[in-house]
């Protein structure tokens, strides 16, 4: 099934990947492509409407990106935001100027003439500026269409041609009714029938793989996370045993995972999963390393070797699964199927198996659309709403040596943490949370004795896509229950901190 398409062309903006999935979360699909693509190209792909990202430069800059004009002659509705709004106003001979005042933040604005991009909107709302060049003058044909105190174009159109400029920016959730804009734009003014559903995405999907797979040896590695979970299940939907499942257990996940892996892919789904069980090789090698960059490389290169030994016991395949998703493909900058994503945070992977394809069933997916198919194809909510997991697991998350007394406190420690937050209702509004080990030790009074033990710190952060983040404002209460629960319940735990530091300056992992 071919599903309608918008085109959303990147002029490097901070939230051209955020614009992209609130055209998909409406039911739209959409592709996010470079700015420079030709006319011709874009009539190639044949878009039912064009939207221009906003971005940092000035239209004035002859270095800043513009477009031919013959793209407002295609007939095809577009819709220029921030930067793309000034690019259209100066192509089409409108004026734009250096504001005396930026504008950033929350604004209100009025519209000042109805359109279809006003439609079921309040005339005065709230909307999120970031800015400081802006459209004074709009080009012949085009009508002002809402307005600020400071910015007099806040909005402009020219409905016979179908071609809107906004500068706020209506993908950010501080623009109150920005969804309803774009929605206006999709539907009124392009033509939208909303058939980009993920229901459509898994039948067309697995009808697609049943074709291309018919009769093939496929191998997928499973990682026990979100993206080889649910792509490993998509394949089987299609295959069923003509997939083989490698889950390397290294022994650094969290409590329960390696349990929960097998329990749900290969007793529940019938999944024909491999497990091989590496725990005590890779403590064995981890054994004295205290510094994160070798942690990691250990871990990396013991994963190879352990994958390597299972795919050989299994021979040549025709197929080897990838979990790349959308972001991978964008932010590699590549043709998508030139993209080969490190499998668990690793590099090498694919050179150790002996495949003749590779398949990326999730390529076109952004992460939240990742967890609905999983949710589709009937895999239960612990692991869809897995949160992000680094490949090395948990030993980065430990500082300095990993060992097994450390491992035991922290996924006790860890699940505790998670337990609360889930039953504090916050689970869906808290981006990542866990614990950290660190190499700092305290004195601690535990009964009648005296204790010296290392620090467990808590992190938990809100964010979208991870690029930044802040810390997460949880109650003082939870806090509370949950220092309380580790500091009684697990063994070596006597004093919690809790992170507040956001990225930047610091990351969301602690290594």
């Amino acid at each position: 099934m071919q599903h309608q398409r918008v085109l959303v062309l990147d002029f490097g903006g901070q939230y051209n990947q955020l614009i992209a999935r609130r055209v998909r979360d409406l039911k739209v699909y959409c592709d996010l492509k470079p700015c420079d693509m030709t006319v011709e190209e874009i009539k190639a792909y044949d878009p039912i409407g064009i939207i221009f990202t906003g971005g940092p430069n000035s239209v004035y800059d002859p270095a800043s990106p513009h477009v031919d004009a013959a793209i407002f002659s295609l007939g095809v509705p577009v819709l220029g935001i921030c930067y793309g709004c000034q690019l259209i106003a100066h192509t089409l001979g409108g004026k734009v100027e250096h504001a005396e005042q930026s504008e950033y933040g929350k604004r209100t604005f009025s519209f000042v003439q109805d359109s279809p991009l006003s439609r079921d909107i309040p005339k005065t709302s709230v909307c999120w500026m970031s800015h400081t060049d802006h459209v004074t003058q709009v080009p012949q044909g085009f009508a002002v269409l809402a307005s600020t105190q400071s910015c007099p174009v806040t909005v402009y159109g020219d409905v016979q041609r179908r071609i809107y400029g906004v500068q706020f920016h209506p993908e950010v959730v501080h623009s109150e009714y920005g969804n309803a804009l774009l929605k206006n734009f999709l539907y009124g003014v392009c033509g939208a029938k909303g058939d980009w559903t993920m229901a459509n995405f898994v039948a067309d999907e697995v009808a697609a793989l049943k074709t291309k797979l018919a009769g093939k040896k496929v191998l997928c590695a499973m990682s026990g996370g979100v993206d080889s979970a649910v792509a490993a299940t998509l394949v089987h939907r299609a295959v069923g045993d003509g997939l083989i499942c490698v889950f390397v257990d290294h022994g650094l996940l969290r409590k329960g995972e390696s349990e929960e892996v097998m329990a749900v892919f290969r007793d529940r789904l019938g999944m024909n999963l491999i497990r091989a069980d590496a725990a005590d090789r890779f403590l064995q090698k981890l054994a004295g390393v205290s510094e994160p960059e070798q942690k990691r490389k250990i871990i990396g290169a013991e994963f190879i070797k352990v994958f390597e030994a299972e795919a050989k016991k299994i021979g040549a395949v025709d197929f080897l699964v990838q979990g790349t998703i959308y972001p991978d493909v964008i932010e590699s900058g590549k043709d998508k199927s030139a993209v080969i994503k490190s499998h668990h945070n690793v590099g090498g992977l694919p050179s150790v198996v002996d495949f003749k394809e590779i398949v990326e069933p999730l390529r076109d997916l952004f992460k939240d659309e990742v967890r609905r198919v999983g949710t589709e194809l009937g895999l239960p909510d612990p692991v869809v709403q897995r949160q992000p997991f680094p490949g090395p697991g948990l030993a980065i998350r430990i500082m300095g040596e990993v060992t097994r007394e450390k491992l035991e406190t922290l996924r006790d420690a860890d699940l505790i943490f998670r337990e609360e937050i889930a039953k504090a209702g916050l689970s869906g509004s808290v981006w990542q949370y866990f614990a950290v080990i660190t190499n700092s030790k305290t004195v601690g009074v535990q009964g009648d004795f005296r204790t010296y033990e290392n620090v467990i710190a808590l992190r938990a952060v809100t964010s979208v896509d991870a690029m930044t983040a802040d810390w997460a404002r949880i109650p003082y209460d939870v806090l509370e229950t949950v220092s309380n629960r580790i500091t009684n319940e697990v063994p070596h735990a006597n004093r919690i901190v809790y992170d507040i530091t956001s990225k930047p300056p610091a990351t969301i992992e602690w290594e």
